[in-house]
């Protein structure tokens, strides 16, 4: 996936995540920052990977995004490999 599809599927779940109030205060203290801050921030590639971290850390949420948005459950994780900190390191 390139980063810029990456990016804005990340912008979906943080959209998905900012309806689920709950999720979203676990999400905000993880971060250290308040919701105004990561809607302020929400363009920011490493808060997009933050977001697709935490989704991808949480199974009832990842998989209530994936439904919600009718993709695969690998496609957060292909999204997060082009975000920042996703790459896979080349072992020689």
């Amino acid at each position: 996936m390139e980063k810029e599809q990456a990016e804005i599927f990340a912008l979906q779940a943080l959209a998905y995540l900012a309806t689920r109030e709950d999720k979203m205060n676990v999400f905000a203290n993880l971060s250290g920052l308040g919701s105004g801050d990561i809607m302020a921030r929400a363009g920011e590639s490493d808060l997009l990977a933050g977001v697709m971290d935490f989704l991808l850390s949480d199974e009832e949420l990842l998989t209530d995004f994936c439904t919600a948005q009718n993709v695969s459950p690998e496609t957060p994780a292909r999204a997060r490999q082009s975000l920042p900190g996703g790459q896979l390191p080349h072992w020689t």
